[in-house]
């Protein structure tokens, strides 16, 4: 069976929205362990919890963003499926975005920094093809809705 996790693609939009699309920025984070990969804040579900409740719960460890600093954007949802570790894993992304541009990111121990960076930069960042596709697909959702 696959390992579960879950998590939130975090964006901001501090210039005009709608206007200028370059304006969304994406919240990745580095791992502090590994390879040191950057993705958005995700983790395992815990017995008990439903999917949102597991991306909210690791939104707020990981970055110490709180459920009622983002707005999650409905209709929007993706699986990646891939191997982690020589395991196959699932990993559930909704997107979110923060109702503060300028909110503080508290990291935990799991991470080493942070990046706000627009879709081309956080692609590059995000090195595997699956959660370079969802950056993808979420920009384009978002760009093309009243999101």
């Amino acid at each position: 069976m696959a390992l579960r996790a879950c998590g939130l693609i975090i964006f901001r939009r501090c210039l005009i929205p709608k206007v200028d699309n370059d304006a969304i920025e994406f919240l990745l984070l580095q791992a502090s362990d590994g390879i040191h990969h950057w993705t958005p804040p995700k983790g395992h579900v815990e017995p008990g919890e439903d999917d949102l409740e597991t991306a909210l719960r690791e939104t707020r460890e990981e970055a110490g963003i709180e459920a009622g600093q983002l707005t999650i954007i409905k209709g929007f949802k993706r699986e990646l499926n891939y191997v982690a570790r020589n395991k196959p894993k699932t990993v559930i992304y909704w997107l979110a975005e923060v109702k503060d541009c300028n909110v503080e990111i508290r990291l935990s121990h799991e991470h080493q920094a942070y990046r706000w960076l627009g879709l081309d930069e956080a692609c590059q960042l995000a090195q595997f093809k699956e959660m370079k596709a969802a950056l993808q697909e979420g920009h384009q959702f978002l760009c093309s809705t009243e999101a």
